[in-house]
């Protein structure tokens, strides 16, 4: 019984230390499994279609100097091109719907779709478009025109492909993307918000862009049968 118990608490004591290491230990961990598995092999060239119920196209606002408030769109479209042999002659563009705007307030999410943020009855889309993908040191960057409140501007970042899987019997194919950028919102005209008396902003004037994509590849259409068999 003794031993039993030992057993249980070294389980356990393990258990912890394996959890303690934490998030990023833990993917580590799966990708290399996966890897050893053959289920991420190298990418597959193709046009990936943004799986919205796995995608997240969302930003960051500083309030009163204090903490960044989350809010994301819920309603988007966009495809990545991409050339295996060529990453620099990829391309990817999205679309997000503006109206869908959501910050979890209600009230807040109607201000946003007002003249004072995103006038969306005026400006119903606010898109990317890449013009140029190329790789400077360990990093590969992305340059496009970004379009918000019907002001375009070229923006360049970073991005990580964080991997690809086969083709099963949903798609041809997945890859994930990921990416995080900075723009200044009044360089889009969204000039809104003042400064309290200690001179700090209401809201920043930076805004932060996360976005974390996974894109299915269609599967490939069965070549039809000749005629008379």
């Amino acid at each position: 019984m003794k031993r039993t118990i030992l057993f249980l608490v070294f389980a356990l004591a393990a258990g912890y230390l394996y959890l303690g290491t934490g998030v990023d230990a833990f993917e580590l961990t799966l990708n290399e499994r996966f890897a050893a598995q053959g289920a991420l092999p190298a990418g597959e060239s193709g046009t990936y279609n943004f799986d919205k119920a796995h995608s997240f196209i969302g930003f960051k606002v500083k309030h009163m100097g204090l903490v960044e408030v989350p809010g994301y769109f819920r309603d988007f479209t966009g495809a990545v091109t991409y050339d295996a042999k060529d990453p620099s002659k990829s391309t990817v563009e999205f679309t997000a719907k503006a109206t869908s705007v959501d910050t979890g307030v209600a009230p807040r999410d109607n201000h946003l779709r007002s003249a004072d943020f995103f006038e969306v009855e005026k400006f119903p889309d606010l898109s990317f478009k890449s013009t140029k993908v190329e790789k400077k040191g360990a990093s590969w960057i992305v340059t496009g025109d970004f379009t918000l409140k019907g002001v375009t501007k070229s923006m360049s970042f970073p991005f990580n492909i964080s991997g690809f899987l086969p083709a099963d019997q949903r798609s041809g194919g997945k890859m994930g993307i990921t990416a995080e950028t900075s723009f200044n919102r009044r360089d889009y005209g969204v000039n809104y918000g003042s400064n309290m008396p200690n001179g700090t902003p209401v809201l920043s004037d930076d805004v932060k862009v996360v976005l974390q994509i996974e894109a299915n590849r269609p599967k490939p259409t069965p070549a039809a049968a000749p005629a008379g068999e």
